[in-house]
């Protein structure tokens, strides 16, 4: 049986994952250059860990108004002006005389930072193919690889000079600068505008906050990692720091690609997020306990690369999957969150260290994130319940229920007619205002009897028609639904989709055997029908004229 591969993508898609890899390698870059920055310039590593917050912070508070930029200007316009930000604040950075400028300069890098960060996840997410999963399969790839060649770049050119990272950042995100310009088509403006309030008032969402909270405290132990394990390695050169923390690189690349998604398939999103936050505080726990022993130091950081990579992955699916707000709003809120745990924490470790003992920012840090294990079970019966698709998250009418975000799904194979049903799908969309999803039903999971292959081009030809008739400003993504082992399981995946979701309607082919068949047989129109939360349109295979069927 075939996947649906996420690595096959238009030439947008890559020139936006490119920019964040560039844009990741930003979190790293500066760990090799650490101990030659506090000699060079006289600072102590408490004012060298301001590099992270300023950086952070600036980014976290940022993230507040990304989505209220964006939905006014568009997608693209946003992501240009976040490029062209990093790329002066880089430069600034590099040309700077003392470590107040660089910090100053880092927090204007931050502030671009968020600006692109926040729109790409949801500029990738509506271009790529392969749905919402592989979507996020391909920017946690951007992240890990980022995050793993910036250290490596960082040693590299921080062996020449401190300032030289910062100038390669700035020109690699130039590339990225002329590369988005050239291949991202210009993005219409979002129909509903994000108010400058949304992303707080969205952390009354219970089960929203608590990912979010849960973040902060993964984040506080990650960056207590990044910044302050450096001055723990026995004074490693910045070539030694950077093969360090590349070889933490990949392992976090490693997880967050392969690994999270297979664990997330086999034990569940919130499972497998408890025992992994778990082995990240033993972790940090080793790293206190031995923290005069460099050896030891090190190896627990290159092993940490691989409960961060699961967590990357791991965390943004479970925010994004059980949020009850829109996804822009969502992701702020949770990246408001999150970023202020990581930009906290280097400035506390600094503080800690200087007025206790080198050691106390890990033993912190393994605290805060056994704390982060007790909020997430606090909502573990409401996520879980989210995460198998038994209930929605949140019974009140939110941000999503908005008409204007509720969408039309589409449910196709690579059958000859699946454009046909597609069109139909866009057809309606474009009657109610809606955004259009092109729900890829893989091999052996099949709505109407014709089986396909992931990756066959009659998916392309789908989502052409489904944007054909829906015109040029409307939105269209995709969905890949999990391989099922009978129709009725497909049926009820699709319901549960269309909760989460909150589809208007759910568009389909013919059943298998007809309709009657369809009633009396265990079919997917059949759980669709009983479980759907929404009206059931059903496209004939000669006429193409919709008929309603169900509520």
């Amino acid at each position: 049986m075939s996947t649906a591969s996420p690595f096959r993508q238009p030439k947008a898609v890559w020139a936006v994952a490119f920019a964040c890899v560039i844009s990741f390698m930003g979190i790293g870059l500066v760990d090799p250059i650490l101990p030659a920055l506090a000699t060079q310039l006289a600072a102590t590593p408490a004012q060298v860990s301001l590099l992270f917050t300023s950086y952070l912070l600036i980014t976290a508070v940022a993230m507040l108004v990304t989505g209220w930029v964006s939905s006014r200007i568009g997608a693209k316009a946003t992501l240009v002006t976040g490029l062209v930000i990093i790329v002066v604040f880089a430069a600034l950075a590099g040309a700077s005389g003392s470590i107040g400028e660089i910090v100053g300069f880092r927090a204007g890098w931050g502030l671009g930072n968020a600006l692109f960060i926040a729109t790409s996840l949801a500029v990738i997410v509506a271009s790529a193919s392969g749905g919402f999963a592989g979507a996020i399969i391909l920017y946690e790839t951007a992240l890990g690889v980022g995050i793993a060649l910036g250290p490596l770049v960082g040693g590299l050119l921080g062996s020449v000079s401190w300032r030289a990272p910062f100038f390669g950042v700035a020109v690699l995100m130039a590339i990225a600068l002329v590369a988005t310009l050239v291949l991202l088509d210009k993005t219409p403006k979002p129909t509903t505008k994000i108010g400058l309030l949304d992303p707080i008032r969205a952390l009354r969402h219970r089960s929203l906050a608590t990912i979010a909270v849960t973040a902060f405290a993964y984040n506080w132990g990650f960056f207590t990692l990044l910044a302050y394990s450096p001055y723990s390695m026995g004074g490693l050169s910045e070539l030694g720091l950077g093969g360090v923390f590349t070889a933490w690189g990949v392992l976090v690349a490693i997880f967050a690609v392969f690994v999270a998604p297979a664990l997330e398939r086999r034990f569940g999103t919130v499972r497998v997020l408890y025992v992994v936050l778990a082995l990240l505080a033993v972790d940090l726990l080793v790293i206190a306990a031995w923290d005069d022993t460099p050896a030891v130091v090190i190896g627990a950081v290159i092993v940490a690369g691989a409960m961060i990579g699961l967590n990357n992955t791991l965390v943004t699916q479970a925010v994004m999957s059980v949020a009850p707000v829109a996804r822009p709003v969502a992701s702020a809120s949770y990246s408001f969150v999150r970023f202020l745990g990581g930009g906290l924490a280097p400035w506390i470790a600094g503080l800690l260290a200087d007025a206790f003992l080198p050691d106390t920012p890990f033993w912190v840090g393994a605290g805060v994130v056994t704390l982060g294990i007790v909020v997430l079970a606090t909502a573990h019966r409401l996520l879980r319940a989210v995460e198998t698709g038994e209930t929605t998250v949140d019974p009140e009418h939110t941000e999503s229920d908005e008409d204007s975000d509720r969408p039309v799904l589409v449910a196709v194979d690579g059958a000859p007619h699946a454009p046909a049903v597609a069109a139909a799908g866009g057809r309606l969309a474009a009657l109610t205002g809606s955004p259009v999803v092109v729900v890829h039903v893989p091999e052996d999971a099949v709505v109407d009897g014709a089986t396909a292959s992931d990756g066959d081009p009659g998916l392309d030809r789908s989502v052409a028609a489904a944007r054909e008739a829906l015109g040029p400003d409307g939105a269209v993504t995709t969905e890949t639904l999990a391989p099922a082992g009978d129709h009725g399981d497909v049926g009820a995946a699709l319901a549960a989709l269309a909760r989460r979701r909150h589809a208007r309607a759910v568009v389909v082919g013919p059943p298998r055997g007809g309709a009657l068949a369809a009633v009396v047989a265990p079919s997917a129109d059949r759980a669709l029908w009983i479980q759907g939360p929404c009206p059931v349109v059903v496209v004939p295979d000669e006429d193409p004229a919709p008929t309603a069927v169900g509520r």
